[in-house]
C-alpha cells in the first residue's frame, strides 16, 4: 500500500488577516473579514463591500506587511494575486521547513498554484494606460504580471523548485483542483513534495461590475459583516474576497524520513463536470455529487464516515440550493446528522483562492476537533431546516474525516477529503 499524502505546512493571506493561527482564531471566534471597499470610490458604484486583506497599518497583529517580503523595485513586476501567493508560500514552507538545497530535492518539488482570474487588475490598468497615454507607456512587465501561471512561476523561481509547475484556471474550483493535481503528481512519481493551493486579488471595479451584471453579488452596504449569509432565507448574493491559501504536501514516508511533522492526511480527491450550464449546476446536484463520490472512493470511505462538510456555499440562492441537493444525493438520510458550514460567511468568496483557504480551514477542523461556524444564519430556508449548519458559533466535535467542496463556472466540481493523522 502506498504511503498516505500528508500536509506538512500551511500558509494563508485572507480578509480575516494573515497567518494561519490568527486567522483560525478569528474564524472560530465568529469574526468577519468583510467591510466597506476603501481602494476606490464607490459613491456611484453598486457594490460597496468586499473581503479585503487588511494592511499592517489597519491590523497590527495580523495585517499584510509587504516590506520584508518583496523589494520595492520588484513589486512593480507583480500582480497582487502573485504577491499574496508569495506571502502564503513563505508561511507554508517555513512550517514545513522545506527549502531544498540539493538539485535532486529541487527537481522533486512541484508548484501548483491556481487562480480563477489571475492578474485582472494589471489588465484593466494597462488598458487605461493604453487609452490615456498610448502604447509606448505600457510596462514590459504587463504580460508577465497578468498571466495566470505567474504566481506559480514566481514562487518556483523564488525557491528554486524545478519539478512540475501548474495552474488550474477552473473558476471557483481551481484551488481544490490545484491540491488534487499535486496529489496526482506525487502519486505518479513526478515529484516528492508539492506546494499547492490558490491565490486571487481582483477586487476592482471591472471584476465587481461583471459579477454584478450576473446578479451574483450582494448589494448590502449598511451592515457589511452581515452580507455573506449562506443558507439564510435572506441571502442575496456573494461577497467578493481576496487572498491566498497554500499548503505543502508530501507522502507520509517522505515527511517522516526528513523529520517533518505531518499535520493531516489528504485521503481523497474527486472532480467532475456538470455538462449542463455555464454558471449554474443542475438542480439535483448530480455533477457535484459525482465529484464527492470520487473523493470518497479514493479515500476508501463511506458517506457516513464523513464528520463535517466545509461547503462551497457562496450565499447565492441558486448555488446554495444546488449544493444541498448534491449533499442529499450523496449522504441521503444521514445528512441531517453531518454538520455543514460555510466559512465564506466570514471571508467572502475568494474565487480561485477559495479552495486553498477552505481546504486549510477543513484541515484545521480535523486537527483541532473544532467546526467553524456559518455566520449570519438567522432564518434557515424552509426546505433545509432539517440540516445542521453550525450556526453563528464554533463547535467542538471529534472530527476524523472532513469534506471540502469547490464548484465553478463552466460546470466544474471538486471535492477534497482531509483525515486525521
Amino acid at each position: 500500500m502506498s504511503s498516505p499524502i500528508v500536509i506538512t505546512g500551511m500558509g494563508m493571506i485572507s480578509p480575516l488577516g494573515c497567518g494561519v493561527k490568527p486567522v483560525w482564531e478569528r474564524l472560530t471566534a465568529g469574526q468577519s473579514g468583510i467591510g466597506l471597499i476603501d481602494r476606490f470610490d464607490t459613491d456611484e458604484f453598486p457594490i460597496k463591500i468586499a473581503g479585503l486583506v487588511p494592511g499592517i497599518e489597519q491590523d497590527t497583529e495580523a495585517g499584510f506587511d509587504i516590506e520584508p517580503l518583496i523589494e520595492k523595485k520588484e513589486r512593480k513586476k507583480l500582480d497582487l494575486f502573485t504577491i499574496y501567493a508569495i506571502a502564503a508560500a513563505e508561511e507554508a514552507l517555513q512550517q514545513a521547513q522545506w527549502f531544498p538545497k540539493s538539485e535532486d530535492d529541487k527537481q522533486a518539488t512541484a508548484t501548483i498554484i491556481a487562480t480563477g482570474i489571475g492578474g485582472f487588475p494589471t489588465i484593466t490598468q494597462a488598458q487605461k494606460t493604453l487609452d490615456s497615454r498610448g502604447y509606448k507607456r505600457l510596462s514590459p512587465f504587463t504580460v508577465p504580471a497578468f498571466l495566470a501561471n505567474l504566481a506559480a512561476g514566481n514562487v518556483s523561481i523564488r525557491y528554486g523548485f524545478k519539478g512540475p509547475l501548474g495552474c488550474p484556471v477552473t473558476a471557483c474550483a481551481a484551488g481544490i483542483q490545484a491540491i488534487g493535481d499535486g496529489m496526482r503528481i506525487i502519486r505518479n512519481g513526478e515529484a516528492e513534495v508539492a506546494l499547492v493551493g490558490g491565490a486571487e486579488g481582483c477586487v476592482e471595479p471591472l471584476a465587481l461590475a461583471g459579477f454584478h451584471a450576473l446578479k451574483a453579488l450582494s448589494t448590502e452596504s449598511e451592515h457589511p459583516t452581515r452580507a455573506s449569509r449562506p443558507f439564510d432565507r435572506e441571502r442575496n448574493g456573494f461577497v467578493m474576497g481576496e487572498g491566498a491559501g497554500l499548503m505543502v504536501i508530501e507522502t507520509l514516508e517522505h515527511a517522516l524520513n526528513r523529520g517533518a511533522k505531518p499535520l493531516a492526511i489528504l485521503s481523497g480527491y474527486g472532480t467532475s463536470a456538470d455538462a449542463y450550464h455555464i454558471t449554474s449546476g443542475p438542480e439535483d446536484g448530480s455533477g457535484a455529487a459525482a465529484a464527492m463520490r470520487r473523493a470518497l472512493k479514493m479515500a476508501g470511505l463511506q458517506p457516513g464516515d464523513i464528520n463535517y462538510v466545509n461547503a462551497h456555499a457562496t450565499s447565492t440562492p441558486v448555488g446554495d440550493n444546488a449544493e444541498i441537493a448534491s449533499l442529499r444525493n450523496v449522504f441521503g438520510e444521514a445528512l441531517p446528522q453531518i454538520p455543514v458550514s460555510s466559512t465564506k460567511s466570514a471571508t467572502g468568496h475568494l474565487l480561485g483562492a477559495a479552495g486553498g483557504i477552505e481546504s486549510i480551514f477543513t484541515a484545521l477542523a480535523v486537527i483541532n476537533d473544532t467546526l467553524p461556524p456559518t455566520l449570519n444564519l438567522q432564518s434557515v430556508e424552509d426546505s433545509i431546516q432539517d440540516l445542521d449548519f453550525v450556526p453563528n458559533t464554533a463547535r467542538s466535535q471529534t472530527t476524523q474525516h472532513a469534506l471540502c467542496n469547490g464548484f465553478g463556472f463552466g460546470g466544474v466540481n471538486a471535492g477534497l477529503i482531509v483525515s486525521k493523522i
